[in-house]
């Protein structure tokens, strides 16, 4: 029997809000289209239905401002602090809250790209679900810069990223852009994993990663001041794709109480990492 795809059973979405960023001081706060950017992701999550929303922080102002609207859909994970540096991976977090999971799958969702929305969230679930991969990661085509024209220092020389050359001899970094391999970008959009790969590989991709690719705004992060600026001018001409304010009402407060559904999906055994 073909698997049903029941987010609402499978998938537990996990929002990082760390309170530390520099390049963009207190960007999960700030107010974007009137309301901060934090929630432009958890109603995006909320209109997905999955089976729970974690949020981990350590900004105890984040969770006082969402727990005020959104108390009765979101757990808390108090991110301890060499969790939430710059260089902190997304790791350490992640399998400091691996017990709160209680589903097949897990996603991640970042307050920065506030235009993912609910069907993203669905379609990308769908995508992982099918791949039959440990993971997806959201990704764009590279148009411009390619990297095969993007060089790294090795003394006082240099070194293309993509070294490579096509069949007259011509090196990729001497040609022109429209005969370069396909690229594609990872974005912030989102990341879906199965969730046996955090303890089976220690990370959160396991081993066989498939792509999803975002349309449009999807894949948009807010990083620095400018992003911001610009992420304004698209809720204000109307170009941002709107995220209602309504809770998910029809499903009433996280399904994870639910006793009446189907059992959980078999998913891919741990492989070994030659495999």
């Amino acid at each position: 029997m073909d698997y049903q795809l029941r987010p609402d059973r499978d998938l537990t979405v996990l929002i990082p809000a760390r309170a530390g960023s520099k390049r963009c001081v207190g960007k999960n706060k700030r107010l974007l289209g009137g309301k901060p950017l934090i929630m432009w992701t958890i109603e995006a999550a909320l209109q997905a239905v999955p089976s729970n929303i974690i949020i981990s922080t350590d900004d105890l102002g984040i969770i006082k401002m969402v727990r005020d609207e959104y108390g009765a859909w979101c757990e808390w994970h108090h991110r301890k602090p060499e969790h939430a540096t710059d260089t902190a991976t997304d790791f350490s977090w992640v399998s400091d809250l691996r017990q709160m999971i209680k589903t097949p799958y897990f996603a991640i969702l970042r307050p920065t790209s506030p235009f993912r929305t609910a069907s993203t969230i669905r379609r990308a679930f769908a995508a992982l679900v099918g791949s039959g991969a440990h993971s997806i990661r959201a990704v764009e085509r590279v148009t411009h810069p390619h990297p095969a024209k993007m060089w790294t220092l090795e003394g006082k020389y240099m070194q293309p990223v993509i070294r490579g050359c096509h069949e007259d001899g011509t090196p990729y970094h001497s040609s022109p852009t429209q005969s370069l391999p396909v690229v594609y970008a990872q974005n912030a959009s989102l990341e879906m994993a199965q969730t046996w790969v955090i303890e089976g590989t220690h990370t959160i991709s396991g081993y066989t990663i498939a792509p999803f690719l975002t349309e449009r705004l999807e894949g948009f992060d807010i990083n620095t001041e400018a992003d911001f600026i610009e992420a304004e001018r698209l809720v204000k001409e109307s170009a941002a794709p709107h995220v209602s304010r309504s809770p998910r009402s029809a499903h009433g407060p996280l399904a994870s109480g639910d006793t009446d559904r189907p059992p959980a999906p078999h998913t891919t055994s741990p492989p070994s990492p030659s495999s």
